[in-house]
């Protein structure tokens, strides 16, 4: 009978992580300025990425080569997922 005890208790503690990573996941994103003077977007992953204004610049500018890089790349990309 312990065995299924054990079971039924990993089994809670693995559904009550899943609900905690989905929760996390769902994060909206925000933008910080740094104390250098940069600007953080938290919610991407682990950690921010941080930028500095000329560096957000030159990558937004960039914003339509990369949607057609991906495109042209999505078979060789994977998600988050794993997919």
């Amino acid at each position: 009978m312990a065995d299924n005890d054990d079971l039924q208790t990993e089994l809670a503690r693995l559904r009550a992580e899943n609900e905690a990573l989905k929760a996390r996941a769902s994060k909206p994103l925000t933008l910080k300025v740094s104390a250098k003077g940069a600007v953080s977007v938290y919610g991407l992953g682990r950690f921010p990425v941080t930028l500095y204004k000329e560096q957000w610049e030159r990558l937004l500018d960039m914003a339509d080569d990369i949607r057609a890089f991906i495109g042209e790349n999505a078979a060789e990309l994977k998600t988050l997922e794993g997919s």
